[in-house]
């Protein structure tokens, strides 16, 4: 026996805000009956079977707690261009700049933070790899 995954939950201060920059980072839609205020928002896989990503409400002292011990984050891959261009789109949408580990070579990736401070990692593209 199996499980599936479901959803990928991140706990936050605002959900529907943090929905929408994570929609534009990765293309994911919203999920129709989000609504500003409610306690959760969802991004939907765009194929409707991959896991989404649900943002949860929690108070904002267990948002604090949860940076402090965190353990997982999500790394990006562009589609589309390059890593450095994708580096500069999320800055323009909100990102911020955590730690560079961009080597001369071209390889490595950038740790970026979202708005609420939740970090990520932008990768090389799969054009960049070859």
């Amino acid at each position: 026996m199996t499980a599936l995954i479901r959803h990928i939950t991140v706990d936050c201060a605002d959900p529907y805000t943090l929905a929408g920059f994570w929609s534009e980072v990765t293309g994911y839609p919203r999920h129709p009956s989000d609504e500003p205020g409610a306690d959760q928002a969802l991004l939907v896989a765009p194929d409707g079977e991959g896991p989404g990503v649900l943002f949860s409400r929690v108070p904002v002292e267990k948002v604090g707690e949860a940076r402090a011990g965190r353990r997982i984050h999500l790394d990006v891959m562009p589609t589309v261009g390059t890593r450095d261009d994708e580096v500069e789109r999320l800055k323009k949408i909100g990102a911020t700049e955590f730690e560079d580990h961009r080597k001369p070579d071209g390889t490595g990736w950038v740790t970026l933070a979202d708005p609420e401070g939740n970090l990520f990692c932008v990768e090389r593209s799969a054009t960049e790899r070859v």
